[in-house]
């Protein structure tokens, strides 16, 4: 998402013979063209957010649907504040010294920045801070899923605002900003690394200080807690897949045709290869096919081309989603022999498909080096992973960071909100059986807790 011109002379030329082009050679037309194609990939990166939701929903239990959904709707609304207050100006600070730079408290009402001139015919400042600000608080989103079913509902709103508000806009500086790596020649087109393995960095932290949830690791096995709604999981995965056609096409910066149409190929066929191969590892591993892990490799694939998808052809782009499908089953099974619970499985498709993908670029581009990549790799990593346990220690230190044993086990949704997500008549006495304390191993627990935990 480098800045950069967005469609050049000859293009405008193509697409709107016999306008007259402004000094700098772009058109109004091509101008208005622009603006539009991104403010609908800024509208389809929103739609990713009700993709997250329903995801991370369907993927957790019933009784903290509530909880997951309030989580979601929190970070959107505070990530595009906090962004519009400082995160836009730290992450675009202009001329700086390559690892910190301000450009002032706000946003701008410059008039300047609605003309052509302001990136050079691609669009304009407010739909630059639009589409920008739609970025900003995935990476709070992706830590959400991690931590689901556990963690204090304060802590986290700490957590997620100040992680979107300054870690991510430092991190994004550094690339995007015209920072240090970008001086070097890291690249990352619109966020393997930046958005998602910042992401993943901070679940990572998160899962590992909260502990695994009740009842998941004992007695030297592991026992799986499943969702409580597939169709959820997977409407999100198709929502987010959707999504991604803004997430990815719009980091084009302009409605430059082939580059654009080249962007959603790569992305739409690692996408699809990512899923046929999760599908089949899974199917190896368990010997049974497993859906959430198929969801799971479209995401992976979907993280894995997005470094890359404007620099790599379709055959490479399909290689690159077949590895991250592969990828992120063992993933899974590798951070649940380690006892790092993670819920929805973020850390496996943001972290490590995304530093697949940023590896990739380096091995699929001969204008990139695999050196550099890693570089930028392992500087996001000491960063967001250093940043992410310092701000969830000093929450565990003055605020806490899990909720209590009981809490959990009744669910969430009663214990932060008092609500429930679905609603069952009670006149036929179902939700009194399903919420009456039952004894389970000397533990009281509800036997809507143990259709989910047990089943």
């Amino acid at each position: 998402m480098t800045r950069k011109l967005g469609l050049y002379v000859a293009a405008a030329a193509l697409l709107m013979p016999g306008v007259a082009l402004a000094e700098d050679g772009v058109s109004p037309g091509v101008f208005t063209a622009n603006n539009v194609w991104m403010m609908l990939c800024a509208g389809l990166v929103f739609i990713m957010h009700l993709g997250f939701a329903t995801l991370e929903s369907g993927l957790t239990r019933a009784k903290n649907t509530v909880n997951i959904l309030f989580k979601n709707t929190f970070i959107i609304s505070a990530g595009i504040l906090t962004y519009a207050a400082i995160g836009f100006s730290l992450m675009y600070p202009g001329e700086f010294n390559g690892w910190l730079g301000w450009a002032g408290l706000g946003i701008t009402t410059d008039a300047a920045g609605l003309t052509i001139a302001y990136a050079d015919g691609g669009y304009t400042y407010w739909t630059d801070f639009l589409f920008q600000a739609m970025f900003a608080a995935t990476a709070a989103t992706i830590v959400s899923g991690a931590v689901a079913e556990r963690i204090k509902l304060p802590s986290f709103m700490v957590f997620a605002t100040i992680f979107v508000a300054f870690v991510y806009t430092i991190a994004g500086s550094w690339k995007w900003g015209g920072g240090w790596l970008d001086g070097m020649g890291f690249y990352d087109f619109a966020g393997s690394t930046l958005v998602h393995s910042v992401g993943g960095w901070g679940a990572l932290a998160g899962a590992w200080l909260l502990g695994p949830r009740l009842g998941k690791y004992g007695k030297g096995r592991m026992t799986p807690i499943p969702g409580s709604n597939m169709p959820m999981a997977a409407v999100g995965v198709f929502l987010l897949w959707l999504g991604w056609f803004g997430f990815n096409g719009g980091s084009v910066l302009s409605a430059d045709p082939g580059l654009t149409s080249l962007v959603l190929v790569t992305t739409c066929l690692a996408a699809a290869a990512g899923c046929i191969t999760a599908m089949l590892a899974s199917w190896f591993v368990s010997s049974k096919p497993d859906l959430s892990m198929s969801l799971n490799g479209i995401l992976a694939g979907l993280v894995g081309i997005t470094a890359g998808a404007d620099v790599v052809t379709p055959l490479s782009a399909v290689v690159i989603g077949v590895v991250a499908g592969v990828i992120v089953v063992f993933s899974v099974v590798f951070f649940d022999r380690i006892k790092i619970d993670d819920p929805v499985g973020a850390i496996s498709v943001h972290l490590t498909c995304g530093i697949w993908g940023t590896l990739a670029v380096g091995v699929f581009s001969a204008e990139h080096s695999i050196f550099t990549q890693l570089i930028g790799v392992a500087a996001y990593g000491v960063f967001a992973f250093g940043c992410a346990m310092g701000l969830l220690l000093v929450i565990r230190a003055t605020m806490g960071l899990r909720v209590s044993e009981e809490e959990e086990l009744e669910g969430l949704d009663f214990g932060e909100h008092g609500q429930h997500a679905y609603d069952f008549p009670s006149s036929s006495g179902l939700l009194d059986e399903l919420t009456a304390p039952r004894p389970v191993g000397g533990v009281a627990r509800s036997s809507t807790q143990l259709a989910h935990s047990e089943s």
